[in-house]
C-alpha cells in the first residue's frame, strides 16, 4: 500500500533504490547536451547555467541513490534535500537571462532596460534564498525558543510565496511585451518559438515551488512527541510518488526542454544585435544603455523617474542609423 513510516527512516518512506539511478542518468545526459551546445553556438556566457544545473541535479540524485541504502544517514539525506533544492533556481536564472536577450533583440517594444530583468528578479531571488537560509537556520535549530523556531517557519512560508509571485510577475512582463510585439506586427517565427519555450519552461518551475509550498505548510506546524501518530502527516510526504512526478519528472522535462529548444537556437550571440522595425532585417546597433546608479535601475527598473522627467531611455538607438543590416536568419 506506501504511506507507512519506516523505523528509522529520515525520508519516512525507505527510498525507491532504481528511480534516482534513472534520473542521475537523464540529467547527466541533458547537462552533456546543454555543455555541447553551449559550445556548439558559443552561448556559455547566454546559457552556461543549463548545464549548471543539470550538474546539480545530477549530484543531488546521485546522493539519492545513496541515501536508498542509507536512509538513516543524516548528513546524505542533507546532501540529496540541499543539492535537489538548489538546482531550480538556475533554471529561474537561466530564464532571466533570456527574456533580457529577447528585450535585447526587439528594444521598441520592451517595457523594461532588457539589463534590467537579471538584475531586478535576481535581487529578489536573492532576497528569497535569504529568507530561505534564514527561516531554515530558525527553524531547524532545536535549542532555539519555539517562539524563534516559528519565526524560522513563518520567514520560510514568505519566501515560498514571494517565490511564487516572483515567477507570476516575470510571465506577466513576458506576456506584456509579446501583446506589444503581436499588435506591433512584429512577431517573426523566433522571436515567438523562444517566448512559448520561456512560458512553458516557466510554467513548470511555477508547478514544482506549488508542490514544495503544499509540501512546507503540510509538515510545517508538525511537532512530534509523545503519542504522536506518523499517519496524520500529509500524503504528499508519505507517499514518496509525489516528489518523482512533481519534483523529479516535472525538473527533468524542463532541462529536456531547453535542450530541445535551446534559446541560443533562436536569438543571436551578441545582444548589440536587434530586430529591425520591418520584422525582417537584423542589425548591429550600438546596444541598450543606461547611465543611471547602479543601485537606482535595481529599485527602478522600469525608470519611471525618468518617464516622468521626459529622459530618453537608451536613446532609441533603433531609431539613428544603423551600423549594419544582415537577413535574420531564424526569423
Amino acid at each position: 500500500m506506501g504511506g507507512e513510516y519506516v523505523p528509522g527512516s529520515i525520508w519516512f518512506y525507505a527510498p525507491n533504490k532504481g528511480a534516482p539511478v534513472a534520473w542521475a542518468f537523464f540529467f547527466a545526459v541533458s547537462c552533456a547536451v546543454h555543455i555541447w551546445q553551449c559550445i556548439h553556438f558559443k552561448s556559455w556566457k547566454f546559457t552556461g547555467l543549463l548545464p549548471f544545473a543539470a550538474l546539480i541535479f545530477t549530484a543531488g540524485y546521485i546522493m539519492r541513490v545513496i541515501g536508498a541504502y542509507h536512509y538513516d544517514n543524516v548528513k546524505i539525506f542533507i546532501s540529496s534535500i540541499c543539492l535537489v533544492y538548489a538546482a531550480p533556481p538556475f533554471y529561474e536564472l537561466a530564464n532571466y537571462i533570456t527574456l533580457g536577450r529577447i528585450l535585447y533583440y526587439a528594444p521598441y517594444n520592451s517595457p523594461i532596460h532588457p539589463g534590467r530583468v537579471l538584475t531586478t528578479f535576481g535581487a529578489i531571488s536573492g532576497i528569497v534564498e535569504a529568507l530561505n537560509g534564514n527561516g531554515a537556520s530558525y527553524s531547524s535549530n532545536a535549542n532555539l525558543p519555539e517562539s524563534k523556531q516559528n519565526i524560522g517557519r513563518d520567514l520560510l512560508k514568505a519566501a515560498l510565496i514571494i517565490q511564487l509571485c516572483v515567477i507570476a510577475s516575470f510571465v506577466l512582463l513576458a506576456a506584456y511585451f509579446h501583446r506589444k510585439c503581436h499588435k506591433a506586427n512584429l512577431l517573426p517565427g523566433n522571436l515567438k518559438a523562444v517566448l512559448c519555450t520561456l512560458y512553458c519552461s516557466s510554467a513548470l518551475i511555477m508547478i514544482r515551488t506549488i508542490y514544495r509550498t503544499v509540501e512546507y505548510f503540510s509538515i510545517s506546524e508538525i511537532r512530534v512527541g509523545p503519542g504522536f501518530n506518523p499517519q496524520s502527516i500529509s500524503p504528499i510526504v508519505r507517499y514518496e510518488w509525489f516528489f518523482w512526478v512533481f519534483e523529479a519528472l516535472i525538473m527533468i522535462a524542463n532541462s529536456v526542454l531547453l535542450n530541445v529548444r535551446h534559446p541560443a537556437r533562436f536569438l543571436p550571440e551578441n545582444n548589440k544585435i536587434y530586430l529591425a522595425e520591418d520584422g525582417v532585417t537584423e542589425i548591429v546597433g550600438p546596444g541598450y544603455e543606461d547611465k543611471r546608479n547602479f543601485l537606482l535601475t535595481v529599485f527602478d527598473p522600469f525608470d519611471l523617474v525618468g518617464l516622468a522627467k521626459g529622459r530618453d531611455k537608451g536613446g532609441r538607438y533603433w531609431e539613428r542609423q544603423p551600423e549594419m543590416g544582415v537577413s535574420a536568419s531564424n526569423a
